[in-house]
């Protein structure tokens, strides 16, 4: 339905039907990633509470990235694929398809640092956890969702190491002279390709497969352990007595906790696989695949950023209770009471860590 509604096979441009098709479908893109990425990073600012968890760090640190590709790199591309011409010039190009790939490659890189985040919480003893995720160490996870992107965008694509080998390729799709078009070509050859996605996507898939696998499976075993252990407490008088709270309700957030990494791994997959198999295959059938094709893939990764202030945030209780605080001006509805010692336990402690899943 993408390919064809916005994507459409004419060569002649877009009518007016379909411009207005396209920027309704862009700007609702790009208006959801800018809106609830910054209703993320508001929260965890107001919200003392949001900010006592780790994993939130990361979060932060996502948003902020989606929200700078939904700002820098997202109506540059919209503009360019509505009015089919790159009006900016040939270094702006270059900044801003630098700017395209580091912003996205960080993305990336934080959703494989939550990852890992949460398997340290959940799949190792709270110790375990404290000792591995220090403030140290979440900075130089931080740093380096920044800094590594650098060495596969600015530094390759500003030095035209990407372009090695097919300088004439590119210029010749870089002007059209039947609709006397300029275009912002970005084309890789195959070191690139190869280097690029692997840092930028299979190191990262490979890991959060692995992490969440292991994730799925802890919290799988935790449940099961904990209902024998409930079968094995009850009494011979066949009177029912309340199950332990505790046990309960870490049951039931590690249940939902397992339930939801199917969701969040399909939603990463389904937007980025494309583009990236894509990218690797291309050089390699001599840059045959359509440019609209592309243009698809591209936009269908641009929608992640969109998509993940509701897979890592607006899924989460606290979080949830942050937006209405912030949407409904402070109603106190929604705040927290003010006495938790007689309710169930919900610091991190008292789960392992799980409260850095769904709760």
């Amino acid at each position: 339905l993408f390919y064809v509604c916005v994507l459409p096979s004419s060569s002649e441009g877009f009518g007016i039907a379909e411009k207005i098709v396209l920027l309704t479908f862009i700007s609702a893109v790009i208006l959801m990633a800018i809106l609830g990425n910054l209703l993320v990073m508001v929260a965890v600012c107001r919200d003392r509470q949001l900010r006592k968890i780790k994993t939130n760090y990361f979060i932060v640190s996502l948003a902020f990235a989606d929200l700078l590709v939904s700002v820098l790199v997202m109506p540059f591309g919209a503009i360019e694929l509505v009015q089919d011409n790159w009006i900016y010039g040939e270094m702006f190009c270059l900044v801003r398809t630098s700017l395209d790939v580091l912003l996205t490659t960080a993305s990336i890189l934080h959703l494989c640092c939550i990852s890992l985040d949460r398997y340290y919480a959940i799949c190792c003893q709270p110790l375990v956890y404290r000792n591995k995720m220090t403030p140290l160490r979440i900075a130089v996870m931080l740093g380096g969702c920044w800094v590594i992107p650098t060495f596969i965008s600015f530094l390759p694509i500003m030095q035209g190491w990407n372009s090695i080998g097919i300088i004439d390729l590119i210029q010749q799709r870089q002007f059209n002279k039947a609709s006397n078009s300029t275009y912002c070509i970005f084309m890789v050859n195959k070191p690139y390709a190869i280097t690029c996605s692997v840092v930028a996507f299979y190191i990262p898939f490979f890991l959060m497969v692995l992490a969440y696998y292991r994730i799925y499976i802890t919290a799988r075993e935790h449940a099961r352990q904990i209902q024998v252990l409930q079968r094995a407490g009850a009494p011979t008088d066949g009177r029912q007595h309340p199950p332990d709270q505790h046990s309960t309700h870490r049951m039931k957030t590690e249940t939902k906790a397992a339930k939801t990494l199917c969701i969040i791994m399909g939603c990463f997959c389904l937007c980025w696989a494309p583009f990236f198999v894509t990218n690797i295959v291309d050089p390699f059938i001599n840059y045959t695949v359509p440019g609209k094709l592309w243009t698809a893939f591209l936009w269908l990764g641009y929608i992640n950023s969109g998509l993940n202030p509701f897979l890592y945030a607006f899924l989460n209780k606290s979080f949830r209770r942050a937006f209405l605080i912030i949407l409904c001006c402070g109603d106190e509805r929604y705040r927290r009471p003010s006495i938790l010692g007689q309710t169930v336990p919900c610091s991190t402690t008292t789960i392992n860590g799980s409260t850095h899943v769904l709760r």
